[in-house]
């Protein structure tokens, strides 16, 4: 008979492999995930696995949420090579920070968070805390492996950022398998973690000291108006006021400047058309009042670059990724508002099929250009105000047409099905852009 808590315990019990990392060559340890993942297929469910597996799994004939366990602990491992302790403890918050927190949720979950009934502030709390437990002692464990040695800062400070993204996200309302979100979240932000230095954090201490008052008082200013014009919901004012907090002290007024005409093209194409757009049941909900998770989703990357611009040794890129980020952001929000009120037939990417407006991933002409044309003016204002070279322009638009493709493709074949939501494919359609914008130029 199938037992939830002993899943839960074989799952964190796995973790415990991640200690082989201290002494495995990456090309052993990727054996052995691989071994792993032949074992959960094969053998597993024909020697009393079926306690761990599922219902759901077991109609559909075999275990997806214990196959794909062994295969992000393989891809961590091939994509941090010469880093195993980025992979190490990744599977820490993976093993130990989910395992928890679905035990502590199921037993103890009294308080509902807002944005997902399903998940309880126990059940986070429980991830952010064991997760972070087991990712510090896995990053200590094998940090003597690594070469030249992390320093104790990355060590400690590092997982525990890595499980408070993963813990967030692990709450997002979709039906992406947990196994997949949380290792790619740890992953990403162990990752970019490791690219902070003291000398790059160092030399630019000075003008992020001198941003740090303006920052504050422009942000609490501006997420006040927003909030009272009613563009923006609480937890969007809130979150926006972070975000643009982090970019302006980050980057100074050139680049909040940027976030700001971003959000205004948002705000703008967002209430044309409104008739038409209520009408079709297409309008924004909220009357286009954004929230905490679209000003995530849409510039939360952005926010992430601009604080790699002055920690990390990559200020160059960083740059492009905050500019290919924001003009990405924007113009989806201009193709998505224009083609809404304006727009004729619209059409499925996928399948090149005539839908209806408002279908997810659909597409129309007069959205496709409007975007364009929103990429490019955001990027313009990017170099004009002397954020990127002027050259790299036409990158950063490569970058949001790439974005958008993707967008479309991820939403026309898993949003229906709820795998991922709308915020996801803003971020994925954001983060497609910056990295599109950055290989472009550093090609070039």
């Amino acid at each position: 008979m199938f037992s939830e808590t002993a899943r839960q315990l074989v799952h964190m019990s796995m973790g415990a492999f991640a200690l082989l990392l201290r002494v495995l060559t990456w090309q052993q340890a990727a054996l052995c995930a691989l071994a792993a993942l032949l074992f959960n297929a094969v053998v597993l469910p024909r020697t009393g696995g079926r306690t761990i597996i599922r219902p759901a799994d077991a109609s559909r004939g075999y275990p997806l949420g214990i196959l794909i366990y062994p295969v992000s602990v393989l891809l961590l491992i091939l994509a941090f090579p010469a880093r195993l302790d980025i992979a190490a403890a990744a599977w820490g918050v993976l093993a130990i920070g989910d395992g928890a927190a679905t035990l502590v949720g199921r037993r103890w979950g009294r308080h509902r968070l807002g944005w997902n009934p399903d998940k309880s502030v126990e059940g986070l709390l429980a991830f952010v805390v064991a997760g972070s437990a087991g990712a510090v002692f896995l990053a200590w464990w094998t940090a003597p492996a690594i070469t030249p040695p992390p320093s104790m800062a990355f060590v400690v400070a590092a997982p525990l950022l890595a499980a408070v993204a993963a813990g967030l996200v692990e709450t997002v309302p979709v039906a992406l398998d947990d196994n997949i979100s949380v290792p790619a979240t740890a992953g990403a932000v162990l990752w970019l973690c490791s690219l902070v230095t003291a000398g790059a954090w160092t030399g630019n201490l000075e003008a992020v000291t001198a941003n740090l008052v303006p920052a504050l008082a422009v942000n609490t200013v501006a997420a006040t108006c927003g909030w009272l014009a009613r563009t923006v919901r609480l937890s969007g004012m809130l979150a926006g006021w972070a975000i643009g907090a982090v970019v302006y002290a980050s980057l100074g007024p050139q680049g909040w400047g940027l976030l700001f005409l971003t959000f205004l093209a948002a705000t703008i194409t967002s209430r044309l058309g409104l008739k038409k757009k209520a009408l079709l049941g297409i309008a924004e909900e909220r009357g286009g009042r954004r929230g905490a998770g679209n000003a995530i989703a849409n510039t939360g990357l952005a926010a992430v670059a601009a604080a790699a611009a002055v920690a990390t040794p990559f200020r160059e890129a960083a740059l492009v990724a905050f500019v290919a980020a924001l003009a990405t952001g924007g113009a989806d929000t201009v193709a998505s508002e224009i083609g809404k009120a304006w727009g004729g037939r619209t059409y499925l990417p996928t399948t090149l099929s005539a839908v209806r407006p408002g279908t997810p991933g659909a597409v129309s002409l007069e959205g496709s250009a409007a975007g364009i044309l929103g990429a490019l003016v955001l990027a313009g204002c990017g170099a004009l105000l002397g954020l990127v070279p002027a050259w790299t322009v036409w990158a950063v638009v490569a970058g949001a047409i790439a974005g958008s493709v993707i967008e479309s493709a991820l939403a026309a074949t898993l949003e229906a099905s709820r795998i991922v939501n709308n915020d996801l494919l803003n971020f994925a359609n954001t983060a497609t852009g910056a990295i599109v914008a950055i290989a472009i130029v550093r090609m070039s």
